[in-house]
C-alpha cells in the first residue's frame, strides 16, 4: 500500500451536512450551559440574600437593618480581597514553576566566549563579506582641514582711537575703511 494522501469516502454535501449538524449542537449546548449558569446565580442569590420585607419596619428597625447590609458588603469584600490575592499569587506561582520547567526541560548552555582580537579589515571582511574590497585606507578618507589665520587687530590706546572716531569724520573714515 502507498502511503499517499488518504481520500475520504464521505462527499462533501455530506460533510457539509454533518457540519452543520454539529455546529448546531454545540449552539443548542451554549445555550443550556447559558440557562443553567444563570439559574445556578439565581438560587446562590435567593440563598444568601433572604428577599427584603420593607413594610411595618420603623425607622430604628430601618437603620439597623442598612448596618447589617453594610456589614455584610465589608465582609463579602473582604473575602474577595482575599480571594484576588490568592488567585494572583497561584497564577504568579505557575508562571514561574512554567519557567522553571522550560529551563529543565532545555538543554541549551550559553557558551563562554573568548575574547578575540580582529583588525578592521578582518572585521570589514566578515561583515561586508564579498563586498569588501582589498583594502581600505580609513585616514586616507578623511578630509584635511586647514585653519586660517585669524586677522590680529592692533592694540593701540583706546583712547586716541575714540578721539579720532568722534564726530563726521570718524564715521566717514569707518565708511571708507569698509568700502575697500
Amino acid at each position: 500500500m502507498a502511503d499517499g494522501p488518504r481520500k475520504s469516502k464521505m462527499s462533501s454535501s455530506r460533510r457539509l451536512g454533518l457540519k452543520i449538524r454539529l455546529l448546531a449542537a454545540a449552539t443548542q449546548m451554549l445555550q443550556e450551559e447559558k440557562t443553567q449558569r444563570l439559574k445556578e446565580r439565581e438560587a446562590t442569590l435567593e440563598e444568601r440574600l433572604p428577599p427584603l420585607n420593607l413594610s411595618g419596619f420603623s425607622l430604628q428597625q430601618l437603620q439597623d437593618l442598612c448596618k447589617d447590609l453594610h456589614h455584610r458588603i465589608d465582609v463579602v469584600d473582604e473575602e474577595r480581597y482575599d480571594i484576588d490575592l490568592k488567585v494572583s499569587k497561584n497564577e504568579k506561582e505557575i508562571e514561574d514553576l512554567k519557567l522553571k520547567i522550560t529551563e529543565i526541560q532545555s538543554k541549551f548552555k550559553k557558551p563562554h566566549l573568548k575574547r578575540v582580537r580582529i583588525s578592521a579589515e578582518a572585521m570589514l571582511s566578515v561583515l561586508l563579506g564579498s563586498r569588501h574590497k582589498e583594502s581600505i585606507d580609513f585616514k586616507a578618507n578623511l578630509k584635511t582641514v586647514k585653519k586660517e589665520e585669524e586677522k590680529k587687530e592692533e592694540v593701540t590706546d583706546w583712547r586716541k582711537n575714540v578721539e579720532a572716531m568722534s564726530g563726521m569724520e570718524g564715521r566717514k573714515k569707518l565708511f571708507d575703511a569698509s568700502g575697500n
